[in-house]
């Protein structure tokens, strides 16, 4: 299988369905269900049994995370450097004054699309791509953006579609 070929293949799907994908994330948030809660936890499940994340990366290779203070001093004393050291050697202010990465793809991806520090990697990595939180529908936009660059968020929001609207 062809992981390039992939990638397009969602990409082109998730900016097809981009006006059907608002419209129905702005009804969710409109008329949240009862159970969305329960839904969405159930359709985050199920969409990572289908999908591995090892096999794309593509997160990691397009898109930079934050870095909070506590990321940037977990990180830093996990590779043994002084937390301004880590900034001044990984990050950059953005348009947002937020800390991000310099460069992308990541520093720390691995040829074989591992993370060099997983066990301490930021919280924006750990949260991505956000299809297991409580009331999805605060970041609409968010989820959005998501589903061009992740397969995972695109199939999470297709299945989330069947599901609400049966």
């Amino acid at each position: 299988m062809n992981d390039k070929m992939d990638l397009e293949f969602y990409k082109n799907q998730a900016l097809q369905k981009q006006k059907e994908h608002k419209k129905f994330l702005e009804n969710l948030k409109k008329k949240p269900p009862k159970n969305l809660d329960y839904v969405v936890q159930e359709v985050h499940d199920e969409v990572f049994e289908e999908i591995d994340c090892l096999a794309c990366a593509n997160c990691c290779k397009t898109t930079g995370p934050l870095y909070t203070e506590k990321d940037i001093e977990r990180i830093a004393k996990h590779l043994r450097m002084k937390p301004a050291d880590f900034e001044a050697k990984f990050l950059r202010i953005d348009e947002d004054n937020d800390k991000v990465l310099q460069n992308l793809p990541c520093f720390f991806l691995n040829e074989d699309n591992t993370c060099s520090i997983y066990e301490v990697r930021p919280k924006a990595c750990r949260e991505y791509p956000h299809t297991d939180r409580k009331k999805i529908y605060q970041i609409n936009n968010l989820m959005l953006k998501n589903t061009v660059i992740c397969p995972a968020a695109f199939t999470f929001v297709e299945k989330m579609m069947k599901n609400l609207t049966k």
